[in-house]
């Protein structure tokens, strides 16, 4: 595969990464608030935050470039959210 195309799929990968993070996110403050069983809850956030450092570092031994595009897709994904929640919380 050649860097270019590698470097769009590596983007698509931290999008899709970013979406599936902050989505569990949302969904984990959600049950907080609403005092359901905590300590699962807890237990999901804990390997959300987890999963999402196992993918950064396994990109990482790709090299800086792949790196930093997963993690511009996971910062894209982000910035997709919160503007997607901000409509529902408003």
């Amino acid at each position: 595969m050649t860097q270019p195309l590698l470097l769009v799929a590596h983007f698509v990968l931290g999008g899709a990464l970013g979406l599936l993070y902050f989505q569990g996110l949302w969904w984990n403050v959600r049950q907080l608030v609403q005092g359901r069983r905590a300590a699962v809850t807890v237990a999901l956030g804990v390997a959300r935050f987890l999963g999402l450092g196992v993918a950064l570092f396994l990109t990482s031994r790709e090299g800086a470039l792949p790196l930093l595009a997963t993690a511009l897709g996971v910062h894209a994904a982000r910035a997709m959210v919160l503007r997607r929640f901000k409509q529902v919380a408003a």
